[in-house]
């Protein structure tokens, strides 16, 4: 069976960074999973990890940023190279089950995320959250860190905080409700078809 790896580089005047990912490292794998992600923002690093963490996939990420003017460029690149690792490790869209859907408890928190992985990036996400931040990471920069992500990744993404008070909670919730939409989308079918009446994504 075919690896899904990648490693990338994303380097501007704004941020210095490395991705490199392996799709197939679920428990049972039998592969270890493997996550060590430095962004300089430490919610961001909790929110990728857990991200990594129950979608299955090993992950490290090092990223030099800005971060002396804001958290912006740092967020949204990063975003971008996860995406851009990601697109390029599942290769052709063949073979995979396209669709998938997740929901994400923590505590009074419950968030949905359903994905497409399509080739028609889009995104739409309505999180509620109400701080202004969440330890260093700005709240205006979560749903712009999803939509960097489709973006980059060529995915159709929802992702909806259906209930919560704690903005901690719900921001993980969502994180966490797209990994699980994640891991079941790029779960390889047994064919090798492509999973689309066009015949080609």
């Amino acid at each position: 069976m075919a690896s899904r790896t990648a490693s990338i580089s994303r380097n501007t005047n704004e941020t210095q960074i490395t991705v490199s990912i392996d799709l197939d490292c679920p428990p049972g794998s039998g592969n270890a999973q493997t996550i060590d992600v430095s962004t300089g923002i430490g919610f961001l690093d909790h929110m990728y990890h857990a991200l990594a963490k129950h979608s299955g996939f090993s992950l490290t990420m090092s990223c030099k940023g800005d971060l002396w003017i804001d958290d912006h460029h740092t967020a949204e690149d990063s975003a971008i190279a996860l995406g851009t690792a990601f697109k390029q490790a599942l290769g052709e869209i063949r073979g995979i089950r396209r669709y998938g859907t997740g929901f994400a408890p923590l505590d009074e928190a419950l968030s949905r995320a359903v994905i497409d992985i399509c080739s028609r990036p889009y995104c739409v996400t309505d999180l509620g959250l109400r701080r202004e931040k969440l330890g260093d990471l700005s709240t205006e920069m979560v749903p712009h860190i999803f939509y960097s992500f489709a973006m980059a990744a060529g995915v159709t993404l929802h992702v909806d905080v259906l209930r919560g008070e704690n903005d901690h909670h719900r921001c993980e919730s969502a994180f966490k409700a797209l990994a699980l939409a994640i891991r079941q989308a790029i779960e390889r079918s047994g064919g090798k078809d492509v999973p689309s009446t066009k015949g080609v994504l």
